[in-house]
């Protein structure tokens, strides 16, 4: 038994962009070029007087002193 031929495919369409639209991918684009132009100081300031050791939410929850909480 033959199995009806799958209809072709459609040639993809052309696109318009808004202006709207052409100006947030050219932001986004920029903000790309800069984020991969940064350097790692630039990232995040020192933190002052922040948890010692491995940070606390590193797996979706606080941990105080022992006790740990959900948010």
């Amino acid at each position: 038994m033959q199995q009806p031929a799958s209809p072709p495919a459609d040639p993809p369409l052309a696109r318009t962009l808004t202006p709207a639209a052409a100006r947030a991918l050219a932001e986004a684009e920029a903000r790309r070029a800069a984020a991969n132009n940064a350097s790692p100081d630039d990232a995040h300031p020192a933190e002052i007087d922040g948890p010692k050791g491995p940070e606390p939410t590193r797996y979706g929850d606080w941990e105080r002193k022992g006790i740990a909480s959900d948010f």
